[in-house]
């Protein structure tokens, strides 16, 4: 792809997000209950390839287990409330009822209360007990100090996941965490991200990572675009580390690594879209936080909202259209993409003639920027 210039000192490349591509049917349709939507992470099978971000306002240890029942995955928030505190609804009940004029600086003071091991244990023992996947997500900065705990709780996928994640990061200050040693020396497979370019995934997948998040700074609560000037425009990445994963296949004579696109997810479409692109699973932050059980009560924020020198998030309002079952699996009572996102996504694949999501990531694709009316 040509670069465009921009002045006399820079040149950019052209990227694309999901507005700007439209899926284009082939000659052959098929019927939607003859495709299949599952997909296999190391040993783990799921009948759906959705994983719950790990955000206060989309997973609980409750609706962790319920994603699982129904055949996805929650990632628990480590870090969260429910490890902070022994009782964590009155805090989301004050999370929920904040004040947008003072909502940052207090979400700050609540999240400065201490991770608490012990709690750490008991919510990943509660998800095991009810027999679903156990997934739990630490930020690069909190794993080296939490992650035996994570690991002798029996977690089945350990998530690192930060707004960038690399696999070179440098600091005069504090040693690094060293993905490739930390991850050689876990018994269970780790999925780590965010990336959004190929190099920086061909990096994180020569650490031995099993997936890698796609995304930055681009999910509905993020402000990092507006505070940093960072974004990554989300069918561009997906393609760009699913390039990656291709490359470093036969680099390691074999070895697939698992593309996860994680943000800029807001519709049934742009699920659709992101494997179209080579993505292997989404993983969901504001789509469940509309789901009436959610934590968050129809608020959504991530652990950028609280940051305590930076806060590049917000707490939004996304509301409440149907309880979770409905969201993910219909039947859809709107025509707004925001319910029934599995068989959204069984219909597209069926549409277009394909039977499996890896057959899907070939589909042809155009660009047809979308005129918001």
């Amino acid at each position: 792809m040509s670069d465009i210039e921009i002045g006399r000192a820079k040149r950019a490349r052209r990227a694309f997000a999901f507005d700007d591509i439209a899926i284009v049917p082939s000659r052959r349709t098929r019927d939607p209950r003859d495709v299949s939507v599952s997909w296999t992470i190391d040993a783990f099978t799921f009948d759906m390839p959705v994983l719950a971000a790990p955000m206060d306002s989309v997973v609980s240890p409750e609706i962790a287990i319920a994603i699982g029942r129904l055949g996805g995955l929650g990632v628990l928030d480590l870090e969260g409330v429910w490890t902070r505190y022994e009782d964590p609804e009155p805090v989301l009940r004050e999370l929920r009822g904040l004040d947008p004029e003072t909502a940052t600086r207090r979400m700050q003071q609540l999240y400065a209360e201490p991770i608490k091991p012990g709690l750490i244990k008991d919510r990943l023992a509660q998800i095991r007990e009810a027999g679903v996947p156990v997934a739990g997500a630490l930020s690069p900065q909190r794993t080296a100090e939490h992650s035996k705990t994570v690991v002798d709780a029996g977690v089945d996928l350990f998530v690192i996941r930060g707004t960038t994640v690399s696999a070179e990061h440098v600091s005069k200050s504090t040693e690094p965490l060293n993905l490739k040693e930390f991850i050689y020396e876990l018994d269970v497979p780790v999925i780590v991200g965010g990336a959004a370019t190929y190099t920086a995934a061909l990096h994180l997948m020569r650490t031995g990572a099993a997936g890698v998040l796609v995304g930055f700074g681009g999910g509905a609560a993020s402000t990092t675009r507006a505070s940093l000037g960072i974004h990554a425009p989300m069918a561009t990445a997906v393609a760009d580390v699913a390039g990656a994963r291709r490359d470093y296949l036969d680099e390691s004579g074999g070895r697939y690594v698992h593309v996860i696109a994680d943000g800029g997810l807001g519709s049934s479409g742009d699920i659709v879209k992101a494997v179209s692109m080579g993505a292997d699973a989404v993983m969901l932050g504001s789509v469940l936080a509309r789901a009436e059980e959610a934590p968050g009560g129809g608020w959504h924020w991530g652990a950028e909202a609280h940051h305590p020198e930076l806060p590049r998030g917000h707490r939004v309002e996304v509301g409440t259209v149907a309880p979770l079952e409905t969201l993910l699996l219909g039947p859809a009572e709107t025509a707004d993409g925001r319910t029934n996102i599995i068989g959204a996504l069984r219909r597209s694949m069926a549409t277009t003639g394909y039977s499996d999501l890896k057959e899907f990531q070939r589909v042809e694709v155009v660009i047809a920027p979308y005129q918001h009316s």
